[in-house]
């Protein structure tokens, strides 16, 4: 499957705000933190659909599933994302086809956990020329750009979500709680 849209791949670029009050009194609150790894209300934002947020949460919960590569190329990425369970897989490609239309559109979910680096796709809108392969190997998305500051969103944001499929929830933990938001 081949997509001439603009956007950016989004996947798994969102995982839980910290719910420290909530973490005194709620038994699925887990960790030093509070983070409520079980409903996972992080996923959820202003304009996402439930099944974008249903979505997210396979992988998430699922991410020791997922394999990814990328190439950083002059004007953008090209990624190779891979599940070993089918159904993880299936929730891969619907987010990665769903947030390339939303990008396209300017259309921010603003999920309640999602990366400041996404900001610069949904303002630009048109900005990032994008291909989308499903393939033996898995999802190929390729996406460039001639504005440099998306080619370094792109840049940026491929490993964000590279870490996420290496570490889950942890890896967003981590930077959400970086020293730029008081971590």
């Amino acid at each position: 499957m081949t997509s001439p849209a603009h956007s950016v791949a989004f996947a798994l670029a969102l995982a839980l705000v910290p719910q420290m009050t909530l973490a005194q009194s709620d038994p699925h609150m887990h960790g030093a933190n509070g983070h409520d790894e079980v409903n996972m209300p992080g996923l959820r934002g202003r304009d996402a659909t439930v099944q974008e947020s249903a979505e997210m949460e396979v992988m998430f919960k699922n991410f020791p599933t997922l394999s990814r590569e990328v190439e950083n190329l002059p004007d953008g990425i090209r990624t190779v994302t891979r599940s070993s369970d089918p159904d993880v897989m299936d929730a891969l490609v619907s987010h990665v086809v769903g947030m390339t239309a939303r990008v396209d559109e300017g259309r921010d979910p603003e999920v309640i956990i999602q990366s400041p680096t996404l900001d610069i796709f949904f303002e630009r809108t048109g900005a990032i020329e994008t291909e989308i392969e499903v393939t033996e190997e898995g999802i190929v998305v390729v996406q460039t750009s001639d504005d440099p500051e998306i080619v370094a969103a792109l840049h940026t944001h491929a490993a964000e979500v590279s870490d996420m499929a290496a570490r889950g929830m942890v890896s967003v933990h981590e930077r959400m709680m970086g020293p730029a938001n008081g971590g």
